[in-house]
Order: structure tokens, then C-alpha cells, then sequence
């Protein structure tokens, strides 16, 4: 594409160039001298060229991450020279004139080739200098290729791109909201959307057939790897006249092709195996399995009901049998058990089964002959075998196996890194208790049940399933969605399960309520998350890898030094007075 600066982009010249005057534009991303001659490998967003110049004096001024103009006389390198890393690798431009546009007047805070070995916050801080990064620049393009992607086929399906607000009211949706003060309304407060909710559903009593919007969504959350602190996009989308298997068949669809795009792995082909919520967490301690690991998680508490032993006493016992890892060194066993202990357990009791169905253990000498016998049947263990077991409360246990499971994975490589293992977690319960003991909902309060509504009381709440699923990839949830509840009558009832009343419901969330009261058809949805899908496509550890302009996990943007304080005139403004108290 020719500007004033160029005539072409550096991957634009070819051999089919050759003897063509050109002209380019770039950053130079390294610069040799040799000899009177000096070699300039160009960089601009489409790739790199290599740049010859004959004459010094035409390259004054100019290091490395400067930008320049370069005017110049394609050439071939010669069978011997030629470069076959680079889509360039046949050519060279000979310089006849050098512009300087953009000269580097500090030292560099890092090699831009270096950027992802450098300190998290200091390659925030330079974002800038770090997208140069080739690594870093292609995780970004990949990014605008997948909302584009994903936009064309969307259309092509008959959803409506449709914006919705990115200020509104303070919901109840499980995270802490970010809020912005109301200037003209003192005392008030604006809340960002922790997800467009509410909307996409409004859009649907609106009468829109299919709804979507790439959706920016902000949530006062603490970061982990597959979580963003602050904000994070996600591929939303609702439909009328639609159930679950609406959904499925949308999805499957979708996202087959997607991860087959953009994803160069084998892919689980459709339709996708569906796993209910209570089995997930039964087999594999999650409801974010990677079904590329086959371990399973069994549940022994049955065998240790009468037991001597006292770590396991009125415990839930979960097993874990790995099969022909006996051999493995004590040092393997110490490692797991470290790793556990890390992560709250109590302590990791294992067992290694030798000839004639002996065990070696640490805990051996604790176990009743009847004892060994039940696990080896219900293990299937045999020599070589390993058993590995967990003793806790119910939900620590399950937990707690889960993430075994996890580390067993990694310690011994059995999940297949060219896979792509995508599954639907069908089934989740309407509701669950809370660390307090409390009844609460377990996700979306707008699901619709399972089940027969006129049966539903708080002494059986926990009975009752929603039609509420994720999809989940390589262990990683990447969507959330449902089949909505468009009765108001049967939203009230749910809602009174968990104490709210119907003054509650029209403060809440008065506008969903009412609306439903002026015909509302039956809908469902679903939400994607890009950015984990991205972290996905391109191996990445974390999640901030594949965001323009990430915080750090404390939340903080060292680029922009966000947050940062206002001024007295700005708070008054808004009738906002500080109370912070000093250590």
C-alpha cells in the first residue's frame, strides 16, 4: 500500500522485485557493520527485509528501533546468501537514500527480541517497545484475525450486532462491580457492565431474533493466569425462540471451525462429548476437566468406614491409579506430595503396588489385609501400579483430587499438547451453599430450571439442575451459557428461595421483571471468552499475553499509571470525600 513513506510493505518485496527501485519504511531491527558496509534488517508489520547500505554517511544518526524511510534498488542475494527463514530471504534492497523519521534519543530498557524474558511490569510499561517483539506483535493480530472471523460468521448465522450500555446499574451477578460517580446525580453511582446480561435479553423482548456484540466486560476480580484483572472480552450472543440444543448446535458448529482456524491442532470433532456437573466433579474434581489427561478420580471412602487409621477417619477418601510408574524415585512421590501440601492439603498418602500385589507405602503398615484388598479390585491396581490418595471433607477432597489429577498430568506428560479437547459441562445445579452455609445461586440467577418448578421448595433447592453449561477446552472454561427463564412468575419463585421478595426483584433488576410482564419469548445464550481462547491458540502461559494493554495481576497499568489520585476539585465535583486510613 503506497504512502508518501513507501511504495510497499517490507514482506511485499520479492524476488519478482528484482532490479525494481522500492521504497520502505520501518524499524530497524538490527544493524551490522561490515566493513564500510553496514546491513539493516528492517521491520514494519507485515515482516522483515534486509536493507544494504554501501555508504555510511547515508545512515547517521540511525540505531537500532529507529524508524526510517529506505529508497533503494532490489537485488538478489545469490543461491548462497539466501535467507530461508524470512518470506524476504532471496532479496535485498540496496540503499540509495536513508530518511531518518524517528530517531531512538534514550537507551532502550530492554532488547525488543528479549522483551518476554524481561520483568512483567517493566515490559508493561514499555508496552510499546514489547508489541515490536515478533512473538508479542503476532499474538495481536492473531486477535483482530479471530474477531473478524468470528463477526463474518455470526452474520453469515443472522445475528445483529447490537452495542449495549457500558454504564449502568449495579447488578447482582456474582463479581464486584466497578463504579463510576454520578457528577449530576451526587451520591449516585453508574456500575460497569459485568457482562451485558440484562441487555442481551431485553434486546430479545425487543423482538430481535439473534443478538451478538464482542463485548467488553469488567469485573473487580483478582488475576490468575486465565483471568484478567479488571476487563475482558467476550464473544455474547442470545436467541429467541431457542433452547439449549439450539445452543449446542450453534456452538458446536462455531467452534469447531474456530479452533480448527486458528488453533493448527486436532480438534474434538462435534458433537462434543457432554459431561453432566455432579459426574465432572465425581471423575475429575472439576467442572473444567482437560479430557486429554485420562486419569480418573475414584471415590474409596467405602473402603476406609471401619478403618484404624487415623488420617482417614471420618474422611471422604478420593483415589487416583496411575498405571507402570512404580519404578518412579522416591523423589517423584516428594515432589507431589510438596506440591499438594501447597495447595492446602493436609499431606498426600501413597501407595506403590509390587509382585504379588504387595504394598509399599509409608501408610502401608496402617491398612487392614480387607482394606488392600477392596482397593486393588475397585483400582484395578496390578504390579507397576501407583495409588494415590486424598482424605479430607467432602468438597476439600474433591477439590483437592482435582487438582492431583492436574499434577499428575503434568508430571508425567499425559496430555497431549497437539490436542484440542473440548467438551460441554451440561446440568449445573440452580443452586448451592455458600462458605457460610447459605443458599445462594450457583450461576446466572435468570437460568431456567430443570425440572418440575411446582415441586421446587428451599428444603429440596439443591435437587434442582439448570439448563446452564460451559464449554471447556484443554481444562480452560472458555464459554458460559443457558436457557433462560422468561416467566416472571417462575424468576419470582427462584428468587424467594434465596430471600429475595418481589420488592427485591423490581429493585434489582426492575427492568428484566417488568419487562417480562409484556410478553416475552422463550430465549437462550451464551458467552465466549476470546481472550482465554487466544491464550489457548497461541500457548501462552497467562492470559495477559494476548491483551494489548494488560494490568498487572495487582491490577495496575504501569504504562498509564492507572489508577492514579484526582484532584480535590475533581472529587468535590463528583461529592465524593476520601477516608483513608493511614497504617
Amino acid at each position: 500500500m503506497q504512502t508518501t513513506f513507501r511504495t510497499c510493505k517490507c514482506n511485499d518485496v520479492t524476488k519478482q522485485n528484482e532490479g525494481q527501485i522500492v521504497r520502505v519504511a520501518g524499524w530497524v531491527a538490527t544493524i551490522r557493520d561490515h566493513g564500510g558496509i553496514t546491513f539493516i534488517d528492517l521491520r514494519d508489520q507485515t515482516g522483515i527485509v534486509q536493507v544494504v547500505v554501501e555508504d555510511d554517511s547515508k545512515i547517521k544518526g540511525v540505531t537500532k528501533e529507529s524508524v526510517i524511510s529506505v529508497e533503494g534498488t532490489v537485488t538478489s542475494r545469490g543461491d548462497g546468501n539466501i535467507n530461508p527463514k524470512l518470506h524476504t530471504g532471496e532479496i535485498e534492497i540496496v540503499a540509495n537514500t536513508v530518511s531518518l523519521l524517528g530517531p531512538v534519543m534514550q537507551p532502550l530498557p530492554f532488547e525488543v527480541e528479549e522483551s518476554k524474558k524481561i520483568r512483567e511490569d517493566v515490559r508493561l510499561k514499555y508496552r510499546y517497545l514489547d508489541m515490536r517483539n515478533p512473538e508479542v506483535f503476532s499474538n495481536l493480530i492473531m486477535r483482530s484475525k479471530v474477531n473478524s472471523f468470528l463477526r463474518n460468521s455470526m452474520e453469515a448465522m443472522g445475528f445483529v450486532e447490537i452495542a449495549t450500555p457500558l454504564m449502568s446499574a449495579d447488578s447482582p451477578e456474582g463479581a464486584r462491580c466497578f463504579l463510576v460517580p454520578a457528577r449530576q446525580h451526587p451520591g449516585k453511582f453508574y456500575s460497569l457492565p459485568q457482562s451485558p446480561q440484562m441487555f442481551k435479553q431485553l434486546l430479545m423482548v425487543g423482538g430481535f431474533d439473534r443478538y451478538y456484540q464482542i463485548a467488553p466486560c469488567f469485573r473487580d476480580e483478582d488475576a490468575r493466569a486465565d483471568r484478567a484483572a479488571g476487563e475482558f472480552y467476550q464473544l455474547d450472543m442470545e436467541m429467541s425462540f431457542a433452547t439449549q440444543e439450539d445452543l449446542f448446535e450453534i456452538g458446536e458448529k462455531l467452534f469447531y471451525d474456530l479452533f480448527t482456524k486458528f488453533g493448527h491442532k486436532e480438534v474434538s470433532p462435534a458433537p462434543f462429548r457432554r459431561i453432566p456437573f455432579r459426574e465432572s466433579m465425581e471423575l475429575y474434581g472439576t467442572d473444567k476437566p482437560d479430557l486429554r489427561n485420562p486419569l480418573i478420580i475414584k471415590d474409596v471412602t467405602t473402603v476406609f468406614q471401619n478403618t484404624e487409621f487415623n488420617a482417614f477417619k471420618g474422611s471422604t477418601v478420593k483415589a487416583i491409579a496411575v498405571h507402570d510408574i512404580a519404578g518412579k524415585p522416591r523423589s517423584f512421590y516428594d515432589t507431589l506430595t510438596a506440591k499438594m501440601v501447597e495447595v492446602g492439603s493436609k499431606g498426600l498418602a501413597w501407595i506403590k503396588v509390587e509382585a504379588n500385589g504387595e504394598f509399599n507405602s509409608p501408610i502401608a503398615k496402617f491398612l487392614s489385609d480387607a482394606e488392600k484388598q477392596q482397593l486393588t479390585e475397585i483400582l484395578e491396581a496390578k504390579e507397576g501400579t501407583s495409588i494415590f490418595l486424598i482424605a479430607n471433607k467432602p468438597r476439600i477432597a474433591t477439590k483437592l483430587s482435582g487438582m492431583l489429577r492436574n499434577f499428575l498430568g503434568d508430571e508425567l506428560n499425559l496430555c497431549d499438547p497437539n490436542k484440542f479437547a473440548l467438551c460441554w459441562i451440561t446440568d449445573f445445579p440452580m443452586y448451592e451453599l455458600d462458605d457460610d452455609g447459605v443458599l445462594q445461586f450457583c450461576h446466572n440467577p435468570f437460568n431456567k430450571p430443570a425440572g418440575d418448578l411446582s415441586k421446587l421448595t428451599k428444603e429440596n433447592a439443591l435437587e434442582f439442575n439448570a439448563y446452564q453449561f460451559d464449554l471447556v477446552g484443554n481444562g480452560i472454561e472458555l464459554l458460559s451459557g443457558a436457557e433462560r427463564n422468561h416467566d416472571p412468575r417462575a424468576m419470582l419463585k427462584l428468587m424467594e428461595i434465596v430471600g429475595y421478595t418481589e420488592e427485591d426483584c423490581k429493585n434489582k433488576f426492575g427492568a428484566l421483571y417488568n419487562a417480562f410482564q409484556f410478553g416475552a419469548p422463550p430465549h437462550a445464550g451464551m458467552a465466549l471468552g476470546i481472550d482465554r481462547v487466544l491464550m489457548l491458540f497461541n500457548d501462552e502461559p497467562n492470559i495477559r499475553e494476548v491483551i494489548a494493554f494488560p494490568f498487572t495481576k495487582s491490577a495496575y497499568d504501569p504504562l498509564m499509571d492507572a489508577p492514579n489520585c484526582v484532584s480535590e476539585k475533581q472529587l468535590a465535583e463528583l461529592s465524593i470525600k476520601l477516608d483513608i486510613k493511614k497504617d
